[in-house]
């Protein structure tokens, strides 16, 4: 394989992985809220592409076929999902209902622990059925058909997207400080995912 040919399957898998990565969903949603409140933005952009690059591996390695023939694993998974993101859509409505402020020369006052916020990234991401549909089967199937090594440089593309995309949407939210010093920008947001998690619930058992 030359190198103009790996730098081709490269972007290729970079503008797949990009496709599906920087798109409406309740992952974005909670780290963009993070960064906007400069709030563990570190551990959560990194469980993210932790989380992306394990699951791209798996697809390019050809775990799809596996996960094709566990349908059971995939309605759990809906399910546990699907009631998660309700939950998170009432926190949200509340947030939405009593809002706060963030003042734009500092960071905004703690109000999760480490470890709160962690878990609900871990939950975000891996109780959503379509980032195994998605990332692993769709990506997996799109390496595939560039042999061996190029699967595996398709796959590095795609991770490459997912260390862009959510470095900037987590570390770059901070420049919007000084919309979100308004209680009603706050409460927009709030709402905004409110909404969001509802239908992406639905849509997980519809």
């Amino acid at each position: 394989m030359t190198p103009a040919s790996s730098l081709a399957i490269f972007v290729t898998g970079l503008g797949a992985g990009a496709s599906l990565i920087i798109a409406i969903g309740a992952q974005n949603a909670y780290v963009l809220r993070q960064g906007l409140r400069r709030e563990h933005v570190l551990p959560i952009v990194l469980i993210c592409i932790a989380s992306d690059a394990v699951l791209i591996a798996a697809g390019v390695a050809g775990i799809g076929a596996i996960i094709r023939s566990a349908p059971v694993a995939l309605e759990i998974i809906r399910w546990a999902g699907f009631a998660f993101l309700l939950l998170y859509a009432v926190f949200a409505a509340r947030r939405a209902l009593r809002p706060e402020r963030l003042d734009p020369d500092g960071a905004a006052a703690p109000s999760a622990t480490l470890l709160a916020a962690v878990g609900t990234c871990l939950a975000l991401t891996w109780l959503n059925p379509h980032v195994y549909l998605d990332t692993v089967l769709l990506l997996g199937s799109l390496s595939a058909s560039h042999g061996d090594p190029g699967r595996w440089v398709f796959g590095a593309g795609a991770v490459t997207a997912s260390i862009l995309w959510f470095g900037m949407l987590g570390f770059g939210a901070r420049y919007l400080a000084p919309v979100f010093a308004r209680p009603l920008a706050w409460r927009i947001l709030d709402g905004a995912i409110a909404v969001l998690m509802v239908v992406l619930a639905v849509l997980l058992v519809v």
